[in-house]
């Protein structure tokens, strides 16, 4: 039987396993939207702004483990998912976008809302396919999202011209997928998962650096078993959050610009640094020449390019990152079962414990609201067991040294792009993939306005996402550098002409609530938690607070800020 291309892609994408996708409509893709009432297993949640879509996917993607989904048209439709495919390529999470594009005939012709969206996002896709024959449409879709879910995970995008859209031809699924230039490494090398075990067998103070390939490789169990197996304490990037139980004795914290005093000094200290699915980007590393001076370092990476690009590396191991740990853990049971590792470790464990408790983060309470004591009573009052989503900035470095992330993928925010905007329809599609689960966005009164529209998406599908803004009339994290380094020469940052964001919650038909005294903070927030309607919950935050630590730029881990 033959199908219109569009519902070759519609069937394809039901048999991807695809059971949600975020778009908005257009003329490019309105015959794909004709069809869409043929395939109810697809369920469509119509966006108000395109990389709403986009933000959205890579939350549902983020929190489900599944890969996202988008539809966009053609031009500006297009051109507007840019920012999101950028973000998710930046943190390697698995998405398929796809856009509508002018008839192949007129490509090249600048025809009405044609852009070469192929060439825009080549850059920052993992790949990108454009369609100019309908018999290749099913296998184009299969090799999608093979490369966006396989290896390191990332974005490709699929531009689809609207005549390959109408055509028709006999739609024939390949049930296997093989692509010839592309053969990610799974598997580490034994050789190398031995001697990566003999540097931590030798070590005396051993740190375990934790990043996002943890997370997405579904690795936090097996990497929480060896360092409590091996005694050895554990950092994180702002990525591998939740990667290692905020919570065990082992942990010391995040690491880098904002990260921990005993986080900081332990990776400054140590004499053998395991790096596990991290990139040692600057935030973390510092000024490079003085990142871990003393250290042998070991990087377990899946993608091999990652490896030796930032820092030198001793041991590198290419492969999967659970794969690499469990290996690891066999042959510490089997070679080393008589180690006492405690024991080896015991004067490291002793100097890291000090740290944390010399100089834990701390604040001082007022008569304003703190930030950092909005985060500790949205842990308190959930016990942790929510997602919380951010935007970037100030509010975000909070949420990660306050809010103690015990699971994987408990936090969704934008690490490697920072991108203002990110964590409200991020929220949404990440309610959607976990519809059960308490979703908190927490944002700063600046970048929630970036993609404030999609309230208009969340109160039409009855999502109960909690949007909590630390107030502070400023773009927070801009103010504070031009605090410490450009003389509080506050140009452009102040943010008090700002609507009334209970009246804006209202008016999109969600509830809204203030807290602006200490004394009604814990009371109003669990109220608010409480409703089973979405909300915009505003608090109004001490202005100029900072975010301490802070390694300003150019200096080393240890040359922290801490007041």
């Amino acid at each position: 039987m033959e199908c219109t291309g569009a519902q070759i892609l519609l069937e394809s994408l039901k048999r991807e396993g695809v059971d949600v996708l975020f778009g908005y409509p257009g003329g490019a893709v309105i015959t794909i939207y004709d069809a869409l009432p043929q395939f109810p297993e697809l369920h469509h949640i119509h966006v108000r702004h395109e990389q709403g879509a986009v933000h959205a996917a890579d939350g549902y993607a983020r929190a489900s483990g599944k890969t996202g989904v988008c539809l966009v048209t053609s031009g500006p439709g297009a051109t507007n998912t840019v920012t999101g495919i950028a973000t998710a390529y930046c943190d390697s999470i698995p998405l398929v976008v796809f856009t509508g594009q002018v008839p192949t005939h007129l490509i090249g012709n600048d025809a009405f809302q044609e852009v070469d969206i192929v060439g825009i996002t080549r850059p920052c896709t993992k790949h990108n396919f454009l369609v100019k024959d309908v018999t290749k449409l099913a296998l184009t879709i299969r090799q999608a999202f093979y490369l966006a879910r396989s290896g390191r995970p990332g974005p490709v995008l699929v531009d689809l011209p609207s005549d390959v859209m109408v055509a028709k031809t006999e739609f024939v699924w390949p049930e296997e997928v093989s692509m010839r230039s592309y053969n990610p490494t799974y598997k580490p090398n034994l050789n190398q998962l031995r001697r990566a075990v003999e540097e931590l067998a030798q070590a005396e103070r051993p740190v375990l650096l934790v990043g996002g390939g943890v997370i997405m490789s579904n690795a936090a169990t097996a990497l929480t078993d060896l360092a409590r197996k091996l005694h050895i304490p554990v950092a994180s990037t702002l990525m591998g959050l939740g990667g290692f139980p905020a919570t065990d004795p082992l942990w010391l914290g995040m690491v880098g610009m904002h990260g921990t005093y005993a986080a900081n000094m332990a990776i400054n200290n140590a004499d053998v640094l395991m790096c596990v699915g991290a990139r040692f980007d600057d935030r973390v590393t510092g000024r490079l020449a003085d990142f871990a001076p003393k250290a042998r370092i070991v990087h377990i990476d899946i993608d091999p390019t990652s490896i030796r690009k930032n820092v030198e590396v001793h041991v590198p191991v290419v492969g999967d990152c659970r794969l690499a740990l469990e290996g690891m853990a066999e042959i510490c049971s089997a070679k080393l079962a008589n180690k006492n590792w405690h024991d080896a470790y015991a004067s490291w464990l002793t100097a890291v414990g000090n740290w944390k408790k010399d100089k834990p983060l701390s604040y001082q309470k007022g008569d304003v609201i703190k930030p950092q004591q909005v985060v500790e009573e949205l842990y308190a009052i959930t016990g942790g067991d929510a997602v919380i989503t951010t935007e970037v900035g100030q509010h975000q470095m909070w949420v990660a040294q306050f809010f103690a992330f015990n699971e994987p993928r408990t936090l969704l925010t934008s690490g490697g792009l920072g991108t203002m905007g990110y964590g409200f329809p991020a929220a949404m599609g990440a309610q959607i993939a976990l519809p059960g689960k308490k979703i908190i966005a927490v944002a700063g009164d600046g970048s929630l306005q970036m993609n404030i529209q999609e309230m208009a998406t969340i109160v039409a599908n009855k999502l109960p996402v909690k949007v909590v803004i630390l107030n502070n009339r400023y773009l927070g994290m801009v103010r504070q550098w031009q605090e410490l380094f450009y003389h509080r020469n506050y140009s452009s940052t102040d943010m008090e002409a700002q609507p009334d964001f209970v009246k804006l919650a209202e008016a999109y038909g969600a509830e809204g609530y203030r807290i602006s005294d200490p004394a009604e903070l814990r009371s109003v927030l669990e109220k608010a938690l409480a409703s089973p309607n979405p909300a915009i919950i505003d608090v109004v935050v001490e202005r100029e607070e900072n975010v301490y630590p802070m390694v300003p730029a150019g200096a080393a881990l240890d040359e922290m800020l801490l007041v």
